[in-house]
């Protein structure tokens, strides 16, 4: 029996088409919709049919855009593999491979392949798996078969995009303003998008997305990557006059970070590819594969309080056991105790890494404050920042060595801190004695985990190397190693904010907090692009003071709260000070969450594409269809008076809804104005809810309404 040339690999909707018949390794012709059951000879013919010609001024024979682009077989755009020789003849040899296939394994949704060359003695071993939910999955692993060192200077993974992807669409922003959008055509040439910050920092893209011209979240074919890595990345695109456009995802390495000892090898971390037709159906893909991984969160996310911007530095127990007893009377479930209850640290200058509990602050331990929270029946948690040290600490001054570092100096300070080397494994073990002690003592159910500042310079004493790699390893490593001891145990990732958001960390904990902003205006944005990538559970969204602290907005709570909804709730206000009001208020909001947070956790984020750039619809729509809940925010004056419609994505459209604006909790609404024609409920379908819409409610600049969505009758079958 002749030898099938083309691999069809589906799932989740996905097709992927792998020409195996290209020089080297494998092409991917087609990566989107799913083509349905093709025979063989078509799935040959689909794959002959795109087959560069040979042209003018060019290599007889084009170059192909493989899943490991190499220039030996006359790729001439970005290489997948940069690395040569650093001893054993001449130091720079072995610097261009010619990684052949020998080896390929394939089921219906993924293949494994090996790549040989003889000559580098290099061994690549890749893999593309097509998920359940339509993502395509790639990582490889190259492997030092030679008899001396060979130095891996770079090794990314490259997917190919239609020729209909002409537009570039990436996030950008900084502390308190980070995932903010821009575009721009796809130009000849290339694109990149670096984080050389230890971390993917505040200024970093989640996804990397190129599409046709205008595309949106409801409209237009988009193709985006991740990189699944909490540390240095560089994510491109890149289209030539001769090939295919490319997405491009590696860890960015510094030199001398991997070197491959003979036998050694080196995997990168998982790029993640998805499609979609607009951005909620790329984002969903995401979302759902998430919610699939056993670890993934799966008990009603606990309402949170975090003390922060209750109480910053000035603890004290009766005022925090007075703000546990309000918290509890809200509904809040979690009580967070932040920064400034361990050691000398009264202000952000001393402390770091001497994790014991402060006896000038509490004389008895964190057990009355404790007991207290969860005599409450409020879960207790605890702020920590392990992978950092103040010099004005007892850690620094004993171990001034185990901090990242170069040329025998500690880098440029920031926050007034320095970053531990956690690949060191004295520093390792030592972290992991303090914050084992402290979940042994206390009854402690979760963690938030800070990161506050970039990396600078960040090698090790140990190796004299570049050991950003390493940490990054050493931090997932040191999560696992907690939860494993303390079962329950749940972590947040908190960086500056939103500066670790990625696929890598989210492995190893259970939700993220998007930003140190809770200004709900700067929270719309940064919330909105978050959920390209994660799920409203797992994105930490809180209801803040009704004067902003970072920003010095003031706002309504329906506004505050109204934003938070779309998250894992949760309150960052001292409620000593609201009102009886306020309190009876906030307690409204929480149960409004608390009544919608199944459909929250389980159901489809959809944002509407509307003409009008102040207005703002987003919602979640149940699994099964049977209800929505939309938020409608007027962020600014409107282009026109009475404002537009409003369109409903993501409902059956088969099916017969009631549309009602929600009466309480209350929503801000404008003067002047005749009632809203649809105030006491409308019913339409799904189908004309999304096509035609109703009239949005003419609100005040900064104020919102709150919109449910029930389905009349019966489920369309």
């Amino acid at each position: 029996m002749a030898q099938q040339n083309t691999l069809h690999l589906r799932g989740g909707g996905t097709s992927v088409l792998v020409d195996r018949t290209t020089p080297g390794v494998p092409a991917i012709v087609h990566w989107g919709p799913d083509l349905g059951d093709l025979a063989d000879d078509v799935l040959d013919d689909i794959a002959r049919g795109v087959r560069p010609q040979r042209v003018s001024g060019g290599l007889d024979e084009t170059g192909r855009l493989t899943l490991l682009p190499q220039e030996a077989f006359g790729w001439q755009g970005t290489p997948a593999l940069l690395g040569s020789r650093l001893s054993g003849g001449t130091a720079g040899s072995d610097f261009s491979s010619a990684l052949v296939m020998t080896a390929l394994e394939a089921t219906a949704s993924a293949l494994r392949l090996t790549a040989q060359d003889p000559a580098t003695r290099l061994r690549l071993d890749l893999e593309v798996d097509v998920t359940p939910t339509g993502l395509v999955a790639v990582r490889a692993t190259l492997t030092n078969e030679g008899d001396a060192d060979y130095e891996v200077q770079d090794l990314g993974l490259t997917l190919p995009l239609p020729a209909s992807a002409r537009e570039v669409a990436d996030t950008t922003g900084r502390h308190l303003r980070e995932r903010h959008p821009q575009r721009h055509p796809l130009s000849v040439g290339r694109y990149v998008r670096e984080s050389r910050r230890g971390r993917p920092g505040s200024d970093a893209t989640l996804l990397l997305l190129a599409g046709e011209p205008g595309f949106g979240f409801e409209r237009g074919l988009v193709h985006g990557v991740h990189l699944a890595w909490s540390g240095n990345h560089s994510l491109s695109v890149e289209r030539s006059q001769n090939a295919p456009s490319a997405l491009r995802a590696a860890e960015l390495l510094a030199p001398g970070e991997v070197v491959l000892r003979p036998g050694a090898s080196y995997s990168t971390p998982v790029a993640f590819g998805s499609w979609g037709r607009g951005l909620n159906e790329l984002s969903s893909r995401f979302h759902e594969h998430l919610r699939r991984r056993p670890q993934h969160p799966s008990a009603d996310r606990p309402v949170t309080l975090n003390t922060w911007e209750a109480v910053y530095f000035e603890q004290d127990l009766a005022h925090l056991t007075r703000l546990a007893d309000l918290a509890a009377r809200v509904g809040v479930e979690r009580f967070v105790l932040d920064d400034g209850w361990f050691s000398s640290r009264r202000d952000d200058t001393a402390g770091l890494g001497d994790w014991t509990v402060s006896p000038e602050v509490w004389p008895d331990g964190l057990a009355p404050l404790v007991d207290h929270v969860t005599g409450l029946g409020m879960q207790f948690g605890l702020w920590v920042e392990p992978e950092m040290v103040n010099p004005d600490s007892d850690l620094a001054r004993a171990h001034p060595d185990w901090i990242l570092q170069a040329r025998g100096v500690w880098p440029a300070s920031a926050r007034q801190q320095q970053v531990l080397d956690l690949s060191n494994e004295e520093a390792f073990d030592h972290i992991l004695r303090a914050l084992d002690a402290l979940l042994g003592e206390y009854a402690i159910s979760y963690l938030k985990w800070d990161h506050n500042r970039d990396l600078v310079e960040g090698g090790s004493t140990v190796t004299g190397r570049s050991a950003v790699h390493e940490n990054t390893l050493a931090v997932y490593r040191l999560m696992d190693e907690l939860k494993r001891r303390h079962p329950g145990l749940e972590i947040e990732s908190c960086a500056s904010g939103g500066s670790r958001v990625d696929l890598g960390v989210i492995e190893h904990t259970d939700r993220v907090w998007a930003s140190d902003t809770n200004d709900p205006l700067e929270r719309l944005t940064i919330q909105k692009y978050t959920g390209l990538l994660l799920p409203p559970e797992l994105i930490g969204a809180h209801i803040g003071a009704p004067h902003a602290h970072t920003t010095g907005r003031h706002h309504t709570l329906p506004f505050r709260a109204g934003v938070a909804l779309f998250g894992h709730l949760g309150v960052e206000w001292d409620l000593a000070s609201a009102s009886a009001d306020e309190l009876g208020d906030l307690t409204a909001w929480i149960s409004l969450y608390r009544e919608w947070r199944d459909d929250i956790a389980t159901g489809a984020l959809v944002h509407a594409d509307l003409a009008d750039d102040t207005m703002d619809l987003r919602g979640v729509v149940a699994r099964d269809g049977s209800r929505a809940l939309f938020v409608y925010a007027q962020t600014a004056s409107a282009q026109s008076h009475p404002t537009g419609r409003l369109t409903f994505p993501g409902l059956d459209a088969a099916a017969t809804y009631r549309v009602e604006p929600l009466a309480h909790p209350a929503s801000a609404t404008g003067v002047g104005q005749s009632p809203l024609g649809w105030r006491d409920g409308v019913v339409s379908t799904g189908a004309a809810l999304h096509e035609i819409g109703l009239q949005a409610p003419v609100l005040l600049p900064e104020t919102l309404a709150v919109i449910t969505v029930t389905r009349v009758g019966e489920a369309t079958p």
